[in-house]
């Protein structure tokens, strides 16, 4: 690994540390659980955590308390999205056109696209409450992880500007298309994907990463859940700490000759920081597949033969 880069990169993650002191710490008041959650209505599948988190399933949340709530406090939600790899601008056209349709619907939104390429954005029909921003992300830097360097720029950008722009702050992948209304329900302080393919098989099996070495390890008989890569979310300044935590994994990774997927280090960050909303398979389907009984609407389906 270039030393230089290397150098460039422990120095980018202590001025993460620096301006976190500084950081907006603006946060909107939550509701008490109770006031929104039924999980008793879903006795087939896990609706709560050992930490007491809900999993969101269809039917275990009531949207119009939600709605109530949200609405008076005036909120503005970010979306971003790295557009990366070969199938960057294909991907990019149903994600968009999805996400205007079905994410937030009637708040104020601001899309945040990250490029590897310039492409011009499909044409949305024009709406007041949208707002569309581009970047430019540099993913030919030479670095083993691919969203290493799209995750880098975000981080910029969110001490630059979304902090100041919106309350809560969601970052995905292209390769994934709305199915239906994906709404305040998911809101909270961070905010994490159960692995669709994983929440149904044997926690003893779960991929995380076991090299003790490695700072995404999470020891053999540990581990809460395993969760996916394609999506998280929370506000600005949690999202913030999370790319903090990944990018000084992987120069703890690097240091040691080892090299960890995103999706490790990011289960490793769960199982230290344990998210405060989790949400269920039906919110990331991966659409080669059908879905099973539990999965009662597909929110967000994925194309996993073409993951970035």
């Amino acid at each position: 690994m270039n030393l230089k880069r290397m150098l460039l990169l422990v120095l980018f993650v202590f001025s993460l540390m620096l301006v976190k002191r500084y950081f907006r710490n603006y946060q909107v008041e939550e509701l008490q659980l109770s006031d929104w959650f039924q999980p008793r209505k879903r006795p087939d599948v896990i609706t709560k955590t050992d930490w007491l988190a809900p999993v969101l399933w269809e039917g275990t949340f009531d949207r119009r308390v939600l709605e109530k709530h949200y609405r008076r406090r005036n909120i503005t939600v970010g979306l971003a999205v790295f557009a990366t790899g070969r199938f960057a601008e294909e991907n990019l056209r149903p994600f968009l056109h999805s996400a205007n349709k079905h994410f937030m619907t009637g708040y104020r939104v601001i899309f945040y696209v990250m490029a590897d390429a310039s492409f011009p954005l499909p044409h949305i029909q024009p709406s007041p409450l949208r707002t569309f921003k581009v970047f430019k992300v540099d993913t030919g830097s030479g670095w083993p992880d691919g969203p290493l360097e799209p995750m880098k720029s975000l981080s910029e950008h969110i001490i630059s500007h979304i902090q100041h722009e919106v309350d809560f702050l969601f970052s995905m992948a292209a390769n994934q298309v709305f199915q239906s209304e994906f709404g305040v329900e998911t809101l909270g302080p961070t905010v994490a994907q159960l692995h669709a393919w994983w929440y149904f098989r044997n926690t003893k099996n779960f991929p995380y990463e076991r090299r003790p070495a490695s700072a995404a390890c999470v020891p053999f008989g540990q581990g809460d859940f395993y969760y996916g890569s394609l999506m998280v979310g929370g506000t600005p300044r949690n999202i913030l700490d999370f790319i903090e935590n990944y990018l000084n994994g992987v120069i703890h990774d690097i240091k040691n000759g080892l090299h960890s997927t995103y999706e490790k280090h990011l289960n490793k960050y769960f199982y230290l920081n344990k998210p405060s909303k989790l949400l269920s398979p039906e919110y990331s389907w991966d659409l080669a597949f059908s879905p099973p009984p539990q999965v009662r609407y597909v929110k967000v389906g994925h194309i996993s033969h073409r993951k970035l």
